[in-house]
């Protein structure tokens, strides 16, 4: 069953915080208004470029994206 993004990015949680997809991770965990159930990446990386801030970056989305996309096969 494929998760969306939101419950993939949060198995990040938790690692060192040296890691940016360990902060981008507590970032999207604190923020109540992230697309929790989006699997869209253009919703996704609209929402980022207009919430990022230092822990919500571009980098680290493309990143996890990359890695989401790859295990989903999207």
């Amino acid at each position: 069953m494929k998760k969306s993004f939101y419950h993939y990015v949060l198995t990040f949680r938790g690692g060192e915080w040296s890691d940016q997809k360990s902060r981008f991770s507590e970032a999207v965990f604190i923020d109540p208004a992230f697309p929790k159930i989006s699997s869209s990446f253009d919703e996704l990386s609209s929402y980022i470029e207009m919430q990022a801030d230092e822990y919500l970056t571009t980098t680290a989305f493309d990143e996890l994206w990359e890695l989401y996309s790859v295990k989903y096969g999207l």
